[in-house]
């Protein structure tokens, strides 16, 4: 039987890594208002207590300073939510970073800072969240739309989301057996802190003309999506990437 929109995730545990802006922040407010309980991460702890204040949940929600790229990060952060609530429903791999230069400028420094975030981040934060997680939860990852269209300049994003892309569907072959569904989304121009750092308003309106919806997406839009891949909703979807881009990448206008 599918449960009311509102109480989905009634007595489930989320993780949110990156929860502090964007998609993220969106997320975790989506997930908050149908009934969990959530962990959300960043690595500057002024972010995460505004982030705290804006979702206004109270002892539902759970901050640590964490970041990502850190493998004794993720390992901390499995320890406070095994201290806390025992276990996991539900993680959204979200935490990331953007670079956009041509390939030639490409310095090693920031390909070590792009995969440390992007790929590496992922990946070790849902080994060490493995272990926590009940055998019916959900995993999240966010990969990215240029995962399947190429975008000059973003050699490197590209490849780290690729990559993510296709873990998800290695780990829902590896955790399948457990109940555990993996899922990836891939976010078009979805209009976040990055999204208007990335693109100047000269080019906005050059932007919205090659997407079918004639316009960016929003946080929300990707938040709703985030939600029904984990929910119940979505029990028979696994090792999918479900791309949210307002028909950017499966059209031309």
């Amino acid at each position: 039987m599918t449960t009311t929109s509102t109480s989905r995730f009634e007595n489930k545990i989320a993780l949110i890594t990156g929860g502090t802006s964007g998609m993220g922040l969106a997320t975790a407010r989506r997930l908050l208002s149908e009934g969990a309980r959530l962990i959300i991460t960043g690595r500057d702890a002024a972010r995460l207590d505004a982030a705290v204040k804006q979702l206004d949940g109270g002892d539902r929600v759970l901050t640590v300073r964490a970041d990502a790229s850190r493998v004794a990060d993720t390992r901390a952060l499995a320890d406070e939510v095994r201290a806390r609530h025992g276990r996991l429903d539900v993680v959204f791999a979200n935490a990331g970073v953007a670079t956009f230069q041509p390939t030639v400028e490409l310095t090693e420094a920031e390909f070590d800072r792009v995969v440390g975030s992007n790929l590496k981040g992922v990946l070790f934060t849902i080994q060490q969240t493995i272990p926590l997680l009940a055998d019916d939860a959900a995993i999240v990852i966010n990969a990215s739309w240029t995962a399947h269209r190429g975008l000059p300049g973003a050699a490197l994003y590209s490849a780290t989301k690729a990559a993510v892309h296709s873990l998800a569907r290695t780990l829902a072959a590896e955790l399948g057996p457990r109940g555990i569904r993996v899922n990836s989304v891939s976010p078009g121009y979805i209009d976040t802190a990055m999204y208007r750092a990335a693109v100047p308003p000269a080019e906005e309106a050059a932007v919205a003309a090659r997407i079918l919806a004639g316009r960016a997406g929003t946080a929300d839009e990707v938040a709703g999506t985030v939600a029904f891949l984990a929910s119940n909703e979505a029990a028979y979807i696994n090792g999918q990437d479900l791309v949210i881009d307002g028909g950017l990448v499966a059209t031309a206008p």
